[in-house]
């Protein structure tokens, strides 16, 4: 299992994006994004750096593996 890197929010939804996530809306300083057959819902913080615990539960949300996280880096 890889190292998560300490990457921006806009680089986690654009990874996000890329597995099929999409943006659906923004609070605040949160990115909500949805992915169809998905009851789950992802708020990606719009920050210069995601703590990598956060990162780590986002993937997990998403259910990706971390190295298939890190492909879509």
């Amino acid at each position: 299992m890889s190292k998560l890197p300490v990457i921006s929010g806009m680089k986690a939804v654009k990874a996000f994006q890329k597995a099929g996530w999409m943006v659906k809306r923004q609070t605040g300083s949160h990115i909500i994004m949805e992915k169809i057959g998905y009851i789950a819902t992802l708020s990606v913080p719009n920050h210069k750096e995601i703590k990598r615990g956060t990162l780590r539960n986002l993937i997990k949300d998403a259910e990706l593996t971390i190295d298939e996280f890190l492909e879509f880096l």
